[in-house]
């Protein structure tokens, strides 16, 4: 069996029967041994499908390729035309430093994406030396033997050899719309997901050998355009708009008034460069890969950065009971006894409907009330019906000791009384027994079996106990102090949901989802959205439920969090703006999730949402800082250049401030800041306004440090220069603490260490080069440089009480704003909300 697999095709394969296909893979029905396994990775390699990379040398070359390094390397070639050496140096190495802080970013997101892909690699069931395993999807090779059932993603390309049947969705390969049902002997691909049903099968490709991997048909999620990505766009746009008109005046009255076109075309293009955002991507993309790094430390790992904002945006949660609100660990109380004569037949008979090695809680509890956790001897498996939730039972079947047939099934009280077919007495003795068990926040389980083809008899009814988790009642006091409201999702009944709403502060709210979802069961003059958002929870639940429940709330005009772990939770963690996958969950819930889950928990969840409105601050702190620092350089630079006649600073002055105001933005993906108590949106009202006052604030203060040079001081030109440079560089690096909280930018939440010494650094490097010059500028005294420390720092304040007046009046006129947008949205969306209703 150490021999090498040949390749083989689905044609072929699905013509072979199965012991032929075993014996020419080299295979078992017990697999193949850790040793063969390892051999023939080694050989085959892993299976997945390669990823295009890019050479070292290529990612490096990119920032030397592009309009923005175009317009440098011309500012240096200008340079060179007219033998300003120091000029040329000092923009090469501008050109070198862009690159290599930009390389160096692309790095670290890269590298924090590769540790997430790696914690999100889908795992799979396979049989090694004769035992059930669970590895990485990676490590499959041909004539692993594997197991796949109900929402998982088919790791790889296999034929089916033990089972009933496999109802998969192969849409995203093949076109086809419906699911198809596959039996013992026939293929299924790579890619497919399991919707329906459990078998066991043997895989024969892997990684490029797979359908999947020959057609090259994957799944794009292109998508729309995120918020974020639209955010970007627009301050992108604006800055790159302001900074080319501006520039536009400046040359053609410049030229008009003579100045030597060489010296101002360089001088426009580096002012431009100095000007256009072009880091901005770049910086808010690490800025939420870090984040999105510390969020995997929370155990809870995003699948694409951009959900990073909907989840600092949230404001309602629907949340799972079982597992998230509760502990999921069940144990077995009191049960009502029907058919059964003892409570031991009633548990034998629900522990043949169930298996003890697929993880399942219920299974699991079921399995415990077993003396030593198995079987008793004498039963020979003949077929096993997993649980699905649309049908919501499992059923085994099996041939007892005496050769008779036995089928053992169990599920959800309501579908095995109707399969049972009880009288009436029956059925509410049955179901008085069911509510009195939710009264107290019991889960209840149907039991049934029959022997051979006969009528279904109900043996009883089981109770079980799932204790809410000890955190939940705190953990939801704590995100509604945080402006998230949460819903209980179940598909438990009313009763036991209305009892853990109240034990958990929840509330007793909850309402049956089948009464509410239908045109005749909404009251008079109330939307289906008005209904939903009203509730506290909702029992009953059926995952179709799930995406309505969702698109309510979306209609109603909420940002929504679901949580979900089955196949047929999919649509709705699609339509969410963040589906959450609980820890525990199928694959395919998994690939539809914006949030994964690995810890158990509500307490994760809202841990997650405050680490995303941080991560939220400092993108929207890092937008308004560098808008305000555009209009602050540009605004002055062209201003003061059309009043007075003369450059106020250099192009090399323009250069260094460049260097040293990037260093300490570097920093602001570590920087501490406040949750906010309220869901947080992109404003651009707000960045916009308070951004465009912050940065004419400081243009208005370098205007009078310039006149009082000139006018007041009488200095020369060059030292008019270094005056505005080192005020610049000051200014600069305080408009960044300025910009970084609504509040007085001295107090809490203080700066990150990082970001206060980086700044440090960079004022004292700053200031030395004042006072020394070194051949680059016109140095001033130390009293000189004091002064202009000292103005610098009395005008962050007048900036930072502008930004806090500016924060204020928004905050005061917003309510008003959303009011009317509110008003607005439901004149638009009434005829749709009748028609829903």
């Amino acid at each position: 069996m150490n021999q090498t697999p040949p390749t083989l095709d689905a044609k072929s394969v699905a013509a072979m029967a199965p012991e032929a296909l075993l014996q020419t893979l080299h295979s078992n029905a017990n697999g193949l041994t850790a040793s063969e396994a390892a051999q023939r990775l080694a050989q085959g390699g892993p299976n997945s499908l390669p990823e295009q990379h890019i050479s070292l040398f290529m990612r490096l070359a990119h920032y030397f390729w592009g309009p923005i390094p175009w317009m440098i390397e011309v500012a240096a070639l200008l340079s060179a035309l007219v033998r300003h050496w120091p000029d040329f140096i000092i923009i090469v190495l501008l050109l070198l430093f862009n690159a290599g802080i930009g390389f160096w970013q692309e790095y670290k997101a890269s590298s924090a994406l590769d540790a997430l892909k790696k914690q999100l690699a889908l795992k799979c069931r396979v049989r090694r030396d004769g035992q059930w395993l669970q590895i990485d999807t990676a490590q499959l090779v041909p004539g692993d033997i594997v197991r796949v059932r109900l929402g998982d993603i088919l790791p790889a390309d296999i034929k089916l050899l033990e089972g009933d049947y496999l109802s998969v969705d192969q849409s995203a390969l093949t076109g086809e719309s419906l699911p198809v049902s596959r039996k013992v002997g026939e293929v299924v691909y790579s890619g497919s997901i399991a919707k329906q049903g459990e078998m066991v099968g043997v895989v024969y490709a892997t990684g490029v050998n797979t359908y999947l991997g020959k057609t090259a048909q994957l799944v794009q999620k292109a998508g729309a355009v995120s918020h974020f990505q639209k955010a970007v766009l627009n301050i992108g746009d604006y800055l790159i708009y302001v900074s080319l008109g501006l520039v536009v005046i400046l040359v053609l009255v410049e030229l008009q008034r003579g100045l030597p076109w060489i010296d101002l075309l360089q001088f426009a293009l580096i002012l431009t460069v100095a000007s256009i955002p072009v880091a901005m991507p770049a910086v808010l993309s690490v800025t939420m890969a870090l984040g999105a790094l510390a969020l995997s430390k929370e155990k809870a790992i995003v699948s694409r950065l951009e959900s990073i904002e909907e989840l600092a945006a949230v404001d309602v949660l629907c949340s799972d009971k079982t597992g998230t609100l509760t502990q999921n660990k069940l144990t077995l109380g009191d049960p009502l006894l029907v058919a059964a004569p003892d409570a031991a037949t009633l548990n034998l008979h629900a522990a043949l409907a169930s298996q003890p090695d697929n993880g399942d809680a219920i299974d699991q509890a079921v399995y415990a009330a077993q003396p030593g956790n198995v079987l008793p001897g004498g039963y020979t498996a003949a077929g096993f019906t997993p649980f699905d939730p649309v049908g919501k039972r499992s059923e085994g079947r099996w041939t007892t000791a005496q050769g008779q047939k036995l089928a053992a099934t169990k599920g959800a009280p309501q579908v095995i009384l109707d399969l049972c077919q009880i009288d009436a007495t029956a059925r509410s003795r049955a179901e008085a027994w069911i509510n009195a068990q939710a009264a107290k926040g019991l889960r209840t389980l149907g039991v049934a079996s029959r022997m051979g083809e006969g009528d279904w008899q109900l043996d009883g009814l089981l109770s079980l106990f799932d204790p809410p988790r000890p955190d939940s009642k705190q953990t939801i006091a704590d995100a509604r102090a945080h402006g998230l409201a949460v819903k209980m999702v179940t598909g438990d009944n009313v009763a036991i949901a209305r009892e853990i709403g109240e034990q958990l502060g929840i509330g007793r709210n909850i309402i049956a989802a089948g009464a509410v979802f239908g045109a005749a069961t909404q009251p008079p003059g109330v939307t289906l959205a008005e209904r939903i958002d009203a509730a506290d929870g909702f029992a009953e639940v059926f995952p179709e439920h799930k995406y309505g429940i969702v698109k309510a709330l979306q209609e109603a005009g909420h940002r929504v969090a679901m949580t979900g772990d089955g196949v047929n939770d999919a649509p709705a963690l699609k339509q969410a703006d963040v589906g959450i996958a609980v820890s525990g969950a199928t694959d395919a819930a998994r690939a539809a999730a914006a949030l994964i889950l690995t810890a158990p928990g509500l307490s994760t969840i809202v841990k997650a949402v405050e680490e995303a409105r941080r991560i939220f601050e400092r993108m929207n702190s890092y937008a308004i800082y560098r808008i305000t620092e555009t209009i602050r350089i540009m605004v002055f630079v062209v201003a003061a250049m059309l009043a007075y006649n003369f450059y106020p600073i250099t192009a090399v002055m323009i250069i260094l401030l460049a260097f040293f105001n990037d260093v300490p933005i570097m920093t602001i993906a570590y920087d501490r800041t406040a949750v906010d108590p309220q869901p947080v949106r992109w404003d651009m009202r707000r960045v916009l306004t308070v951004s465009t006052v912050m940065g004419l604030t400081g243009t208005a203060g370098s205007f009078l440090m310039l006149a009082l040079a000139l006018d007041w001081l009488h200095l020369p030109i060059a030292k008019v220069q270094t005056y505005i440079f080192l005020k610049m560089a000051v200014a600069g690096h305080l408009t960044l603490f300025v910009s970084r909280t609504k509040g007085k930018y001295w107090q809490k939440p203080y700066p990150a260490p990082i970001m206060v010494w980086s700044a440090v650094l960079t004022k004292v490097a700053a200031t030395l080069l004042c006072a020394w010059g070194l051949g680059l500028i016109t140095p001033i005294s130390w009293g000189e440089i004091a002064i202009v420390w000292v103005y610098s720092i009395v005008w962050s304040l007048l900036t930072d009480w502008a930004k806090r007046l500016v924060h204020q009046h928004l905050d005061h006129t917003a309510p008003r704003h959303r009011d009317f947008l509110r008003l607005l949205k439901q004149r638009v969306f009434k005829p749709h909300h009748s028609a829903g209703a």
